[in-house]
């Protein structure tokens, strides 16, 4: 996946040793799902893209064994001088991160098994107890941008435009969204007072905490132009896209836009049933190792919008199945692209089980576009840059999704 300051989006990520999982990263945008503190959105995994792509590579197992001797004696030596007691967990997970980080690469991680939890979480858009809500920074002010269909916080009456002023009886004037979201989330079942000011006038809710699953797709049709957003790819989002876009076609809209911006990547098999709406057995990306293709991987053979005009919205929060996405339909010829640069990551991780609970994420290959592109720090450039700018989302506008509607009604 990828990273996603314009907006914080919470809409916002495999076990067993015989079908390692594969990966892609993320940047960050600037509206928030309360409910979502550990999303692509928080920056905690942003840079993630999990493939289902399992037997791809194969079991790869080395032989080879690292001299630890200096690690023993190093312990040994730290655990008899200690003033203190050593917690041995902590320092053979500490171990572990230091071996795998030293290897330089960003993208290799070595995680706990909670921290392994927590990255299928993030991917599954299951961000625990919230109160579904999506707050954003509006004029230096913590704002409710909307609420989610029969949430908690539609439910208590919160809407769009209220300004978040205290929590749980505490000021939250100067807390950043992130602080904000940290304490609005909590255990299902709990409650949380959130102090709004609306119109010039202070209000008090309170909002009892349900389990939130931040949704992964969202459509509608504006001026007679289809309007997909993909937060994210979970597994069954090329699904929910390809519904989507076959509702659209039944209306006969003019136009669709593919809107991914602040998207920083999930499984990269979504990415490819996502492209496969628009392409017909046609490659969406090939995976290189050592300079070598190890494996290509091409669309389906029915798109719904194949002769649909199309613009994809990118920005820098739109990383790896994001950028695998606009760039196969860009490369293709299926959509123009509109916005700002994407993230710009080209590699491609692999998710392998470790016996004592843990994973490990570790480098590949890299990944290209049809073209033969490699995208790394280099991004996807969009056709027509369009930035979006604080000031426009202070103002609530769109200049991005406003100049892409222009293109299609044109």
């Amino acid at each position: 996946m990828a990273d996603k300051q314009p907006t914080h989006s919470a809409h916002a990520p495999a076990r067993g040793t015989a079908k390692p999982t594969t990966f892609s990263a993320t940047f960050v945008i600037i509206a928030v799902l309360v409910a979502s503190a550990v999303s692509f959105v928080a920056g905690t995994r942003g840079t993630e893209l999990l493939s289902m792509v399992g037997g791809t590579f194969g079991v790869q197992v080395s032989t080879d064994q690292l001299d630890a001797s200096s690690l023993q004696e190093t312990y040994r030596k730290l655990n008899a001088k200690f003033d203190g007691k050593l917690d041995e967990q902590k320092l053979i997970e500490g171990a572990n991160k230091g071996l795998v980080a030293a290897a330089g690469d960003t993208y290799t991680q070595y995680f706990t098994a909670k921290e392994a939890q927590d990255l299928q979480n993030d991917l599954s858009g299951n961000i625990g107890g919230g109160i579904g809500a999506e707050l954003g920074n509006r004029n230096d002010k913590v704002t409710v941008i909307r609420t989610l269909d029969n949430s908690p916080a539609s439910r208590a009456g919160l809407a769009a435009g209220d300004v978040i002023i205290g929590i749980n009886g505490e000021s939250a004037q100067k807390l950043t969204v992130d602080e904000v979201v940290d304490k609005v989330r909590g255990d299902v079942g709990s409650t949380v007072k959130i102090t709004i000011e609306r119109d010039g006038q202070a209000k008090d809710f309170t909002v009892t905490r349900e389990k939130i699953v931040a949704p992964d797709v969202e459509s509608k049709v504006k001026d007679g132009v289809g309007i997909i957003t993909v937060s994210r790819f979970d597994k069954d989002t090329g699904t929910k896209v390809r519904s989507s876009a076959e509702d659209m076609k039944r209306q006969n809209v003019k136009g669709v836009i593919l809107d991914l911006r602040g998207n920083g990547g999930g499984y990269l098999e979504a990415g490819i049933d996502t492209a496969s709406v628009w392409l017909n057995n046609q490659v969406v990306v090939s995976e290189r190792r050592d300079g070598k293709v190890v494996d290509e991987r091409k669309s389906a053979k029915n798109p719904v919008l194949g002769d649909t005009p199309t613009v994809v919205l990118i920005n820098a929060g739109s990383a790896s199945a994001s950028e695998i996405v606009a760039g196969a339909l860009h490369d293709h010829g299926k959509a123009k692209l509109i916005g700002e640069k994407s993230f710009g990551k080209g590699s491609v991780q692999e998710l392998v089980d470790l016996t004592n609970g843990d994973q490990l994420k570790v480098t590949v290959a890299r990944w290209y576009t049809p073209n033969g592109k490699n995208i790394t720090k280099e991004g996807i450039a969009p056709d027509t840059k369009v930035d979006l700018t604080k000031d426009d989302v202070n103002a609530d506008k769109d200049p991005q999704l406003d100049t892409a509607l222009q293109q299609l009604s044109q």
